[in-house]
């Protein structure tokens, strides 16, 4: 099998089809999630601690400056990302959850249908 064939049987797999799927809905879901944090979040948080735009949050260190305030963001859009896939798989798995099986009935020998026959011939007697 030659290399490209190969990499052709690899990348058809189920799988990697559905994990490509995954990270393309999951950038789309980013870039929800950065705008709901960006555009209503935290300017309502802002208001309420004070009235300032944390993107503007910097200190000054010789000619650097260091913007705490997006890193402050970020962190609210990272909490805010792993609350909803801790909500999306929680209700993957309760979907996922199957009735337990009922116990199968117990195969008999040889030897206990021969007594069970004995015993119900037994009784009718």
């Amino acid at each position: 099998m030659s290399f490209f064939s190969e990499f052709k049987a690899f990348a058809m797999k189920g799988n990697v089809i559905d994990l490509a799927v995954g990270i393309v809905i999951g950038a789309a879901f980013g870039k929800i999630v950065s705008a709901l944090v960006d555009a209503i979040l935290m300017p309502i948080v802002g208001v309420l601690i004070g009235g300032f735009d944390f993107k503007g949050l910097a200190v000054k260190v010789g000619a650097a400056e260091i913007k705490y305030g997006l890193f402050i963001q970020s962190c609210v859009e990272f909490i805010i990302i792993a609350f909803a896939l801790f909500l999306v798989i929680k209700g993957i798995n309760r979907m996922k959850k199957e009735e337990p099986a009922a116990p199968a009935e117990p195969v008999l020998t040889t030897q206990e249908k021969l007594l069970m026959e004995i015993r119900d011939e037994l009784k009718q007697k």
